[in-house]
């Protein structure tokens, strides 16, 4: 394990063009929900019914990213990033999912962009960060073949528009959220709750992603980078029984292989179609699918905050103890014998495990089932629970000690051959946390909410120091 013991022994240097950034997501901190042509969002929708997000919170003001962005930007530069890697709102492009570009709402991107740009800062545009047009959701959503489609002609849009600003582009952020959260488990937009439709959905999901590179790849200049971010598990067994160990196995076919299988080999794994051959024959899967979805990618994103540990269900775990909400539905179609358990250990404020060795394992396997693809550490960070005290500082040690001990184990891969090409914090800001509302701040920078000020915390400037010099420091 890594830990910050091992942390102290010594100043660790990252490669020279090792890319050090910032993350965000446009429904988290835009805001502006209706201006400008802008349309609901699934999220828009989810967040403004009763009950779905702690205190009735929601996006529509978020922290003012829409208005406050050249300040936003400047805090990227006093920082010393590099990148900064932010989504797309597709409503705010193509409010309905269909049809003509917005040119307002592209206008805002193009400003944003060329802002970073004149501060030095390279542009990583996500083009799918969970907001999908509600008007799609009303056709059907992701569990449908049209959406894909859709997408696709989204990604035209936008890589015409931004694609002589932008060279990295990202199609996807964790598509498992938005598949089995979304329509499995429902902790997120849109909020069904069909194990088939959250298979369905994670199918066009990756047929989305297939044709959106390849509209990319048509549009973009030659020297364009195009990846995905996947949130993959580092799932292990509570024990070292054979039982425990088929657990694993079902939960990573369900986690991870349901995503990497084709869109990085080009076929859904065996395992998974039989796990859940009682609930779909996968017919939805059509001739030529698995060719439009494998589609060369030049990194891939990595999201890692904690491990996931499983069991044979035995009554000591439940699907609810997966760390991604509570719901009497899972979001693990197929999996009814597997149980879900809290690893021990100190936590977030999001109760997750604080645990760099599974980011070290997660790297190194990666590198393994798929050499030759560079990796990006997409997200990571953590929520804690950060106050402004009376002279208006926020000091942040427990987010210092879990960076540094990331980072640690980031660069320890690197030095066993893993070829890690950047990392992304999250996130730049405080910001709307999904169905958490505003109650966790994962935030470099702290938002004084009611007000919209902005206070890097003193994990910010630690983290500046690190990304100014390459030098992870010794404690």
């Amino acid at each position: 394990m890594v830990n910050a013991q091992q942390s102290t022994a010594a100043a660790r240097t990252f490669p020279k063009n090792f890319l050090w950034g910032s993350a965000t997501a446009a429904y988290q901190i835009e805001g502006a929900a209706t201006e400008d042509g802008r349309t609901p969002s699934i999220w828009d929708t989810y967040a403004r019914t009763p009950g779905r997000v702690r205190n009735g919170d929601t996006g529509d003001i978020a922290t003012d990213h829409y208005h406050r962005w050249r300040e936003d930007v400047a805090l990227m530069s006093e920082l010393g990033l590099g990148a900064y890697r932010f989504s797309l709102a597709w409503p705010r492009i193509q409010p309905t999912g269909r049809g003509p570009a917005v040119q307002r709402g592209l206008d805002f991107y193009r400003r944003l962009v060329d802002e970073l740009l004149d501060k030095g800062i390279q542009p990583v545009a996500t083009l799918y960060h969970w907001d999908l047009p509600q008007d799609l959701e009303d056709a059907g959503g992701w569990p449908e073949r049209a959406t894909a489609e859709r997408f696709a002609e989204y990604a035209s849009l936008a890589a015409e528009a931004l694609g002589d600003r932008v060279k990295t582009w990202t199609t996807l952020n964790e598509p498992w959220c938005s598949a089995f959260l979304g329509y499995g488990s429902g902790v997120h937009a849109p909020g069904r709750t069909d194990p088939v439709a959250a298979l369905r959905a994670a199918h066009h999901l990756n047929l989305g992603h297939g044709l959106a590179v390849q509209a990319l790849r048509d549009r973009l200049p030659a020297d364009a980078q195009c990846s995905v971010t996947l949130n993959i598990h580092h799932v292990r067994p509570l024990t070292g029984s054979e039982a425990d160990a088929e657990a694993v196995r079902r939960i990573d076919a369900l986690a991870n292989r349901v995503f990497t299988g084709p869109m990085l080999q080009g076929a859904y794994p065996e395992d998974l179609l039989k796990d859940t051959a009682s609930l779909t024959d996968w017919s939805f899967v059509q001739d030529g699918d698995l060719g439009r979805i494998h589609q060369p990618l030049d990194f891939l994103g990595v999201n890692y905050y904690t491990p996931t540990v499983v069991s044979e269900a035995d009554g000591t775990g439940t699907h609810n103890a997966d760390g991604h909400g509570n719901s009497a539905h899972s979001p693990w179609p197929g999996a009814d014998n597997v149980a879900f358990h809290q690893p021990p250990g100190e936590r977030t404020a999001m109760g997750w495990a604080i645990d760099a060795s599974g980011l070290y394992d997660l790297l190194r396997r990666l590198a393994s089932d798929f050499p030759g693809l560079p990796l990006v550490i997409t997200e990571n960070g953590a929520a804690f629970d950060d106050y402004a005290d009376p002279l208006g500082q926020v000091n942040d040690p427990a987010r210092i000690a879990y960076v540094r001990d990331h980072l640690a184990a980031v660069h320890r891969a690197i030095t066993d051959g893993v070829d890690v090409r950047g990392y992304f914090l999250w996130s730049l800001l405080d910001n709307f946390e999904w169905a958490h509302g505003y109650s966790k701040r994962f935030g470099a920078v702290y938002v004084d909410y009611p007000t919209g000020k902005r206070i890097p915390k003193a994990s910010a400037r630690w983290y500046s120091e690190v990304a100014r010099t390459g030098v992870l420091p010794a404690v």
